[in-house]
């Protein structure tokens, strides 16, 4: 097992300052509103050559009635249940408070090793001050200023000291599976699909709107098939963006559509395809990632007539159009309906965005087409392709060689491009055509 740090403690400590300072990136939500973290984010942190699964917990509120502080709770423990070692924050600005020391009874019963870290000592008064912290009994004390840094590298060293190269390794391995990320706009059942999967509840899923403001990685091992699954914060449409914290979240579904190889864009059987979801499916085409997309609560479609799916389907497609190669899968999550079959053809479509073709099978292929249905002239003069090749790209591309490649008629690369799907099978991928001078 790769080896896994945990960050937890009360809210507005800093932990999550903390983990962008060890991750070097703006990966979680910093905002000065207590319990901005609901979830816990996931990053994977390098020092001295050895790499580790970094967690950022929710803020640990101890026995509230708020039900996202409960939540969080819940988290807490699930934190500390999966991680190796456990980063404990506390605040030099405050001093020990109550909650502080109810984290301290969890925290004690576990038998894994607890880093105390005591943030925001930015100068040496509050270092002196800062020394109370050594009544809560434990031997590691780090003090640091996650804002400036100060006092990570001491805490990096102990932490990685604890690692062997063999679970160092596992990591970095971890990051070539496939990636699949669920995309979608809220509410439509992204979280309790990955809690479906994963059979543990791993999201937070409640109907309030923008619950997951984050994305979260899944490790995922299932039928002997590994890959990552991503879990996004709902993308709105950017009216409804009022609070800095759903622009961040936003931002955040592009950054999971980015990291991810294939999307699974989820609808609601209901609701249909939206214009925002046709802008997400868009974008994912445009940055080549590979696409199936999940019909969601399809139990709930009333009346279902013999041929409801296939009119759906058919509906669908012209929406999609012009990129209409796309598996369609009708599932329903609540029922547990067809959900394994969703990854499997995510993991068909991640095949399909590998495949190489030997150049000798894909001229041979592709000239026999071009010679069955001839490019129309230019100006008078025939446009000649001769060569195909595919060029070494991670969405599949080919080049055309011919005399006129600006004069190529999109009718023509659309004729091109589904004789390549026909005969080579790449749903779900965009595909890309390039013509150049031979």
């Amino acid at each position: 097992m790769s080896f896994t740090v945990a960050i937890t403690g009360r809210p507005n400590v800093g932990k999550s300052t903390f983990f962008n300072r060890l991750l070097e990136q703006r990966k979680a939500i910093v905002d000065d509103i207590s319990g901005v973290t609901r979830d816990r984010q996931y990053g994977v942190a390098e020092w001295a050559g050895k790499t580790f699964n970094l967690i950022d917990t929710g803020g640990f509120v101890h026995g509230s009635d708020d039900v996202f502080e409960r939540e969080i709770r819940k988290q807490v423990v699930i934190a500390i249940e999966e991680a190796n070692a456990i980063i404990f924050m506390v605040d030099a600005s405050t001093g020990i408070t109550e909650l502080d020391n109810s984290m301290v009874d969890l925290l004690r019963r576990s038998k894994k090793p607890v880093f105390l870290v005591v943030n925001k000592v930015d100068n040496h008064e509050r270092l002196m001050e800062a020394s109370e912290f050594y009544a809560l009994g434990f031997e590691n004390i780090y003090f640091v200023s996650s804002v400036s840094g100060s006092g990570t590298g001491e805490i990096l060293d102990a932490v990685t000291a604890l690692i062997s190269d063999k679970d160092s390794d596992e990591v970095s391995a971890e990051t070539d599976l496939p990636k699949i990320a669920i995309i979608g706009q809220p509410n439509v059942g992204k979280s309790s699909l990955l809690n479906a999967l994963i059979g543990q509840e791993r999201t937070i899923v409640s109907d309030i709107a923008g619950t997951t403001r984050d994305t979260i990685h899944t490790h995922y091992n299932l039928f002997n098939k590994e890959f990552m699954l991503i879990d996004t914060a709902g993308i709105r449409r950017k009216t409804k963006v009022h609070e800095d914290l759903e622009f961040y979240s936003v931002i955040r579904a592009i950054k999971a559509v980015d990291e991810a190889d294939i999307c699974m864009l989820m609808l609601d059987a209901g609701k249909g395809i939206t214009a925002q979801d046709l802008s997400i499916f868009a974008l994912a085409v445009k940055k080549g990632k590979g696409i199936v997309v999940l019909v969601n609560k399809w139990d709930l479609v009333e009346e279902k007539k013999t041929n409801t799916v296939k009119d759906y389907e058919k509906e669908l497609k012209k929406r999609l159009a012009p990129f209409s190669d796309v598996p369609i899968i009708f599932i329903s999550v609540t029922e547990k309906q067809r959900i394994f079959k969703s990854i499997e053809t995510a993991l068909e479509v991640f095949g399909n965005r590998q495949r190489k073709i030997p150049t000798s099978q894909l001229n041979e292929v592709m000239l026999k087409a071009i010679e069955a249905y001839r490019p129309p002239v230019v100006r008078g003069n025939p446009l000649k392709i001769k060569y195909v090749t595919q060029l070494p790209t991670h969405t599949p591309s080919f080049a055309f060689f011919c005399n006129y490649p600006d004069d190529v008629k999109a009718s023509y690369k659309n004729y091109l491009e589904n004789q390549l799907r026909e005969k080579f099978n790449f749903t779900g991928v965009p595909v890309r055509l390039f013509f150049r001078k031979k």
